[in-house]
């Protein structure tokens, strides 16, 4: 729709960070979650934006659910009903995210034009927190930590976003793919 010469758009983990207006674990996972789906179900093919739909095991404003959704929209173009409803019947991307969905365990989705669909689950118990953050977060949330605790809060939190992102990528113990018939 004239966004791009060659309508395609790249997106990178920056643009998902700017969109949920921080970066943290939730939002690493549901970019290496979608980025995993996208190449198990379209391979080396470019995905389509809009031709996937996603079905979460949670209600919309369940925990971080929200959150992991933005991701979801931001690289598949899926949204719930309150998303683009398209141009004479071309391009919609609205009812392609669903919330609560029975049966979906994590999140799963599903390729529009061939029905082929995957479940995608998250395990972050290989990439812990460090030990320091349990003490500094309530000292923080309290309003007690001095600007160095927070800094190096801060640093840690980072530090494992940056180790899901750059080390973990392709683990399968920290990001299951499963075909479903």
């Amino acid at each position: 729709m004239g966004a791009s010469s060659d309508g395609v758009l790249e997106y990178c983990y920056l643009d998902a960070v700017r969109l949920a207006g921080h970066s943290c674990p939730t939002v690493a996972g549901a970019w290496l979650c979608t980025v995993a789906a996208l190449k198990n179900l379209y391979g080396e093919q470019l995905p389509e934006r809009g031709g996937v739909s996603v079905y979460m095991d949670e209600v919309e404003d369940a925990g971080v659910t929200g959150v992991i959704a933005q991701v979801v929209t931001l690289l598949t173009g899926a949204t719930a009903a309150n998303g683009f409803k398209g141009l004479a019947g071309r391009y919609a991307r609205n009812n392609l995210l669903h919330y609560a969905s029975e049966g979906v365990q994590g999140m799963v989705f599903r390729r529009n034009d061939t029905g082929q669909q995957v479940a995608v689950s998250l395990d972050l118990s290989s990439v812990p927190a460090e030990p320091a953050q349990h003490t500094l977060i309530p000292l923080i949330l309290s309003g007690q930590a001095t600007s160095e605790q927070e800094q190096e809060f801060g640093r840690l939190w980072q530090n494992r976003v940056q180790r899901l992102l750059l080390e973990h990528a392709n683990d399968p113990e920290v990001v299951q793919v499963t075909a479903l018939a």
